[in-house]
């Protein structure tokens, strides 16, 4: 019997993943559960001390950015930005093998600057860019690969939601991580650049240039007109985001507000407002966050009762038994959070693993601002990775019949390989992360 109780808070997460993977819904199995575990070992107790948890999460002034921030993604979503963004930079890169694709990451970076929200970036995305590639002869599997990875960059270039809840979960400015993953998203950027070029180069029929007479036809003053309007609303929108942080004039909260006006007021200029789009963004707004707010309570309650039993004590044995020095236990908390990403959405990743694993390595002497942005570069690939992947679906949506879902999972694997390397260079050069705060923040 003390063998059972000694490991419980292991039989409860066994619980937990097991009817996850039964497609029960996560914030009501987090939740329930650990009521469950928590009645069974401290009695009725236990509810004396649940509401204090969670009144003091819901009082957290840091996550009332989650709401703002993705308020400001579905509002530019609206705005018809995207499409505008899409267009200009196709003709921009048009001249280059491959340059429909790279305009397509570049879009995908500058959307996940100005939105943060993934399904949002990649259906808006799909729909605008996956039938003028397959009409311009690009193969599907490139297609679909660099639509679906190019639409998770919000995930770890800033301003991200993902960043403001590893942030309060591991007690890291949100800030400080804002400024940090910068780099380590340029990096992706940048590599996504180079696989797209070599593979133009390498198999020229998967991504063939369009044709000069077609370019010929406009000229270079109405480009470059083109591109100053398509450029200036999302980089005015970064800077009042994220120059207000980083400049230190502005929390990540009020920033987060200064986006949500920032959003409503491009929408306007671009003659989208309406009262019936406010009413959409509005609701979606509403739906999303009740969603992250529930898992977080149940996260929370499962957090609570997993501390009660000793849990963390117990998985810092398990890991501190390990053979293996602090790089080799990194490699292996980093393989179990790539591995939980084929099976979990990144929220629920953060809600239940980061509050376990990532003080045993804080423990250890790592930087907790470059473990922050090790994880979220590494939840970035639960959006691509089969069988459950968001972004795959999200894509799948929106795809034309003709692309079969074959066609995204070879597409994919290219870019998922790209994010573990990328994922290597940041652990190899942790400077890649601390040196910008440092520079910025004098830290």
């Amino acid at each position: 019997m003390e063998f059972i109780h000694e490991y419980m808070p292991l039989i409860m997460f066994t619980f937990v993943f097991g009817l996850l993977l039964f497609g029960y819904p996560v914030a009501f199995t987090i939740g329930g559960v650990a009521m469950v575990f928590g009645l069974l070992n401290f009695g009725t107790g236990f509810f004396g001390l649940l509401p204090l948890r969670i009144w003091g999460t819901m009082t957290n002034f840091t996550l009332l950015a989650v709401p703002l921030f993705i308020y400001m993604g579905v509002m530019l979503e609206k705005s018809g930005l995207a499409e505008e963004l899409l267009e200009t930079m196709g003709l921009v890169f048009a001249r280059i093998r491959g340059g429909l694709a790279v305009s397509v990451v570049f879009v995908g970076a500058l959307m996940g600057a100005s939105t943060g929200i993934v399904g949002a970036t990649v259906v808006t995305m799909g729909l605008l860019s996956v039938p003028t590639m397959l009409k311009r002869r690009y193969s599907k599997p490139l297609t679909t690969g660099t639509v679906a990875a190019s639409g998770t960059l919000g995930q770890i270039i800033p301003p991200s939601i993902v960043l403001v809840l590893l942030g309060d979960i591991m007690n890291v400015p949100v800030g400080d991580l804002f400024i940090g993953a910068v780099i380590p998203g340029l990096i992706l950027v940048c590599l996504y650049m180079i696989y797209i070029l070599i593979i133009a180069q390498v198999r020229p029929e998967w991504a063939p240039p369009v044709p000069k007479e077609e370019l010929d036809q406009i000229s270079k003053k109405e480009l470059y007109t083109r591109v100053f309007k398509a450029l200036i609303p999302p980089l005015t929108l970064m800077i009042a985001v994220l120059g207000s942080i980083f400049a230190g004039i502005a929390s990540p909260t009020e920033a987060a507000s200064v986006g949500a006006v920032g959003a409503t007021t491009l929408t306007v200029l671009h003659k989208k407002f309406s009262y019936k789009i406010l009413k959409e963004v509005m609701k979606t707004t509403t739906n999303l966050t009740c969603m992250v707010f529930i898992i977080l309570v149940g996260a929370t309650t499962l957090g609570l009762v997993f501390r009660g039993l000793d849990g963390d004590a117990l998985v810092r044995g398990l890991i501190n038994a390990l053979p293996f020095g602090k790089w080799g236990i990194l490699f292996i908390v980093m393989s179990i959070i790539f591995i939980a990403g084929f099976f979990l959405d990144f929220i629920e990743i953060t809600f239940i693993h980061v509050p376990v694993l990532a003080p045993i390595m804080i423990s250890m002497g790592v930087n907790p601002l470059w473990l922050a942005v090790l994880i979220a570069v590494n939840l970035q690939t639960s959006f691509l990775t089969p069988p459950f992947g968001f972004s795959l679906f999200y894509l799948k949506g929106v795809c034309p019949p003709e692309v079969r879902t074959m066609d995204i999972y070879k597409g994919i694997i290219p870019f998922v390989i790209i994010q573990l390397i990328g994922l290597g260079i940041i652990c190899l050069y942790p400077e890649s992360v601390t040196w910008l705060p440092r520079l910025l923040l004098g830290e």
